[in-house]
């Protein structure tokens, strides 16, 4: 691209062993701009974001990250907005502040300029057509340093969608856990975990989980999920299904490392979309890097953008790939560390 006149610049995290910059040096020398954003030492995470921005009118955000693996063993979704300048120019504000952030010694402004602001979140969406059907849509960041004024943050985001459900919650994500992840000490950290919880207990809402299952799941995950699942019994009603999606694999794929997995991280209720770039853990939303998109739509009909993600959903809980976690015949040897 930079050699038919089009400018890319590349906002990464910061290398290391398990992720070196070869490819992105090859781009460089192609004549791409790439700055790696130094967040373990900012806020001690990572750059987990994954969106694109083409020409201040496209965008793509989602689970898939830029690697071999994403486009071609790795299950992934995301969304794709065309010629909507702006969502584009205010998702724009968000690279801006990774691309300030990967200077060298950058720190992180306490506030960020006026310029980083947006006027649309979740008090204020932009109202805009989606398929041709009313929508309201904004951005939300993570994690709350990195959210300059007006910028919802991804938590309360993600919570909001759950508080808004008065029928159902459909969750599909790679890693869910009421813990920390990374930091040490690890931390229960119940804020997700609880508010699905109070949905089910306090409105009736259905609870449908569908995780992602792989040899790098934690093995704390699966009794964490079991808890949920059990929330559902003969005697209370309540309805709640907790299941995994086994991605197939052949020999020769089996041995491709990090790859084979399920990897979405969205929801979808009657009323709202959430595709986001975050494992649902604690250190996704306090100290890592990441975005969603969210599209509240309340409207029916075929063809609107959240009755694709939800038909998107149906097609993975009733596919023979999906097993539930009380079926851990199914399961067991294929899951979590060995």
């Amino acid at each position: 691209l930079p050699r038919r006149g089009v400018a890319v610049r590349v906002a990464v995290s910061a290398p290391s062993a398990k992720a070196p910059l070869d490819d992105l040096r090859a781009l460089e020398r192609s004549g791409a701009a790439v700055r790696a954003v130094d967040l373990p030492r900012l806020t001690g995470g990572v750059l987990h974001t994954k969106f694109w921005l083409v020409d201040g009118v496209h965008l793509y955000v989602g689970s898939a990250n830029m690697d071999w693996r994403s486009l071609t063993q790795v299950k992934e979704l995301g969304a794709a907005v065309y010629n909507c300048s702006c969502l584009a120019q205010d998702l724009g504000k968000i690279f801006e502040a990774y691309w300030a952030l990967g200077v060298p010694d950058a720190s992180i402004p306490a506030p960020w300029p006026d310029n980083y602001s947006t006027a649309f979140n979740m008090e204020t969406p932009l109202e805009l057509a989606l398929n041709d059907t009313a929508a309201a849509v904004y951005f939300s960041s993570s994690p709350p340093p990195l959210c300059a004024a007006g910028r919802t943050q991804d938590l309360d985001a993600l919570l909001s969608v759950i508080d808004g459900a008065e029928a159902f919650v459909d969750v599909a994500v790679m890693s869910y856990l009421p813990t920390t992840e990374f930091s040490r000490p690890e931390r229960f950290w119940p804020a997700i975990d609880e508010r699905l919880r109070k949905a089910v207990f306090e409105r009736g809402v259905r609870l449908r989980l569908l995780a992602g299952c792989w040899r790098h799941s934690r093995a704390s995950m699966f009794p964490f999920l079991k808890s949920l699942a059990a929330v559902a019994d003969n005697h209370t009603h309540y309805d709640v299904e907790v299941r995994l999606f086994l991605v197939p694999a052949s020999a020769a794929q089996a041995r491709i490392p990090f790859a084979r997995v399920n990897h979405h991280k969205y929801m979808v209720t009657e009323k709202a979309a959430y595709v986001g770039t975050s494992n649902w853990s604690g250190d996704y939303f306090e100290r890592t890097a990441g975005s969603a998109l969210v599209v509240a739509q309340p409207g029916g009909g075929a063809g609107t953008f959240r009755e694709r993600l939800q038909d998107v959903f149906e097609r993975d809980w009733s596919s023979q790939y999906s097993v539930d976690i009380g079926d851990a015949e199914s399961w067991g040897s294929r899951c979590g560390p060995r």
